[in-house]
């Protein structure tokens, strides 16, 4: 699958992820959906979207005849990363520019700022998968998925009580 078409699948997925509990109320979905507009909320969907998008693209990298490992592990290291992408690029215009003047400027900022990282995502496994990862590497990017799995769940239901931009109090 190309890294473009991959990309897009992503995005799809996050659409889907962002409005599924709200359309749906189903609590079942709250743990990968968006709950509310939050930051955290939209990193939690990046997440899950770039997962589900790797799990479509599976049967397509199967028919290379390529090793399991050689593919799960790139895509879990790019669903990591595939977040804080988002974070990171999102807030270059708050940065430099300040507020958005009109709501459709920040949507049209979100929507391609999230195909971005989709796309940072399919770049980053891509070459990842021509090397060959030590058992180290192969450990910590397992460790990293399964933290960031269990923290955007567990803050799906319970937010810490420190805030990214706020000082503690």
């Amino acid at each position: 699958m190309s890294i473009i078409f991959k990309a897009f699948i992503y995005l799809v997925f996050f659409s889907i992820l962002h409005f599924g509990y709200d359309l749906t109320s189903w609590s079942f979905l709250k743990p990968f959906c968006g709950a509310d507009e939050s930051i955290f909320q939209h990193l939690k969907m990046a997440f899950w979207a770039y997962l589900l998008s790797s799990l479509v693209e599976y049967p397509i990298f199967k028919r290379k005849q390529r090793s399991y490992e050689s593919f799960w592990i790139p895509r879990f290291f790019s669903a990591t990363v595939v977040p804080w992408t988002i974070f990171l690029v999102w807030y270059l215009v708050p940065a430099t520019i300040g507020k958005f003047p009109l709501s459709y400027m920040e949507l049209a900022w979100a929507l391609l700022v999230s195909y971005f990282s989709g796309l940072a995502g399919g770049v980053i496994e891509r070459h990842l998968e021509e090397q060959r990862l030590s058992f180290c590497l192969k450990v910590l990017v397992l460790f990293l998925v399964l933290v960031s799995a269990f923290l955007f769940i567990r803050f799906t239901y319970q937010l810490p009580w420190i805030d990214m931009f706020r000082a503690p109090e």
